[in-house]
């Protein structure tokens, strides 16, 4: 019988989806609007090129933005679901949304910063 390993960070990334995951436009998380800031191009997260880029060195305070930016920008959204992407030597969060018209859109965010980092 094969044994299956989960790399450690990949586990991690689990357990904080899950730990903190699945929040919504309401609810009162005090993160600071300096824990994330827009890329070149805009402030939108709608593509690579213009991910919001989390400052946070950890990777719960950095989870912790990427929802508090949600909650700022797209009030009373709903949670879909959630995947790690990479793109060049990057790496990315893309959330995807409901927003409270129901407009389906996936946000990225660029979590280089805190990405494998406890």
């Amino acid at each position: 019988m094969k044994k299956i390993l989960i790399p450690p960070f990949l586990f991690a990334m689990i357990l904080l989806s899950c730990s903190s995951g699945k929040k919504t436009g309401s609810g009162g998380n005090s993160t600071p609007d300096t824990a994330f800031s827009a890329g070149k191009n805009a402030e939108d997260g709608l593509s690579y090129s213009t991910a919001v880029i989390i400052r946070e060195k950890t990777e719960s305070k950095g989870v912790d933005a990427e929802y508090a930016w949600l909650r700022k920008q797209y009030p009373g959204y709903r949670f879909q679901g959630q995947s790690l992407k990479g793109s060049g030597k990057k790496n990315y969060d893309v959330i995807d949304i409901q927003t409270a018209e129901g407009k389906p859109l996936s946000i990225y965010f660029d979590i280089s910063n805190f990405f494998g980092k406890f």
